[in-house]
């Protein structure tokens, strides 16, 4: 191989390892070192190393600026993916052949919110129907661009039958104002639309019995995007098993739609430092929402 072929590949190399680590950190992968990616809610992806020799001073400063180890020439490092028929296509990189997969949407519906909520009924089909007072349906504009998602009604929205009432929706409300928005701008709902006892965390079987009619109400609205409030909503919204404090302030992906994970209101009650955390996470959100156009009324 002559010196300028083998120049061109790694400048190719390079620029392909470069859009690989801005994919990454875009997820919110900050670490490169491990031999395994794992994407919440995938398959885990076996990353290959691949590494050649620099051939001139200039081009080791452009390699070792995307990659910290040193490159050795080797024949073949570009992959041609073999042809296929009824596979998903495939991406030859540094880090292997990439299945692609067709991005998971929301699906269409024709369901109304009263349609939802006369499906839920006088619900019993968990154990929660056994202390509450009220079903704490979700609120607000149905065609809302945002939606805020939290984990269960306390104890004051169980007796007024809406969510967040209680001094962690006063909270919310006053976050939903800074925003320039008003809370029947937004739409507001609950995972689980019962109280636990004590207000505990709703156990598994009490979110799969409830999920479903939130889902149903996303996929009515189909908001642009969705403000998950406290760790147990996130987990159960995005079946992922990072914490929040690991995951809170980036972007993550519902079927198309973005979510923001940030601490819950009641958390920001006990720990009031976390505010500031979480104003920056929702000007994440109102920015977003501002540089993009919607012609929703």
């Amino acid at each position: 191989m002559s010196l300028d072929s083998i120049e061109k590949e790694l400048i190719s190399i390079a620029e392909e390892t470069q859009q690989q680590v801005l994919y990454l950190q875009e997820l919110g992968i900050d670490s490169f070192e491990s031999t395994v990616i794992h994407q919440p809610g995938t398959a885990k992806t076996h990353v290959t190393a691949m590494t050649a020799a620099p051939s001139s001073t200039a081009h080791n400063s452009q390699i070792s600026a995307i990659s910290p180890k040193a490159v050795q020439p080797q024949p073949n490092l570009i992959r041609t993916a073999p042809k296929t028929t009824g596979a998903p296509p495939t991406v030859d990189s540094l880090f292997g052949n990439i299945f692609q997969t067709p991005e998971e949407k929301l699906p269409e519906s024709d369901e109304t919110f009263e349609q939802i909520r006369a499906d839920v009924g006088d619900c019993t089909r968990c154990g929660l129907c056994e202390g509450r007072t009220n079903i704490v349906h979700t609120e607000g504009n149905p065609k809302a661009r945002l939606m805020f998602v939290g984990e269960a009604p306390g104890a004051d929205e169980d007796a007024q039958a809406r969510p967040f009432v209680g001094r962690a929706g006063q909270l919310l409300t006053k976050i939903i104002e800074a925003l320039g928005l008003r809370r029947e701008d937004v739409l507001i709902g609950n995972i689980n639309r019962c109280r636990p006892p004590g207000n505990r965390t709703p156990t598994p079987d009490e979110v799969m019995m409830c999920k479903p009619f939130l889902l149903r109400e996303i996929a009515v609205a189909r908001p642009e995007v969705i403000v998950v409030l406290g760790n147990t909503a996130m987990k159960n919204l995005l079946d992922i098993k990072e914490g929040i404090t690991r995951v809170r302030g980036i972007f993550q992906n519902y079927k198309g739609v973005k979510v923001m994970p940030t601490f819950h209101p009641a958390y920001l009650l006990r720990d009031p430092a976390k505010k500031r955390e979480t104003w920056e996470d929702l000007k994440k959100v109102r920015d977003y929402l501002d540089n993009t156009s919607s012609e929703r009324t």
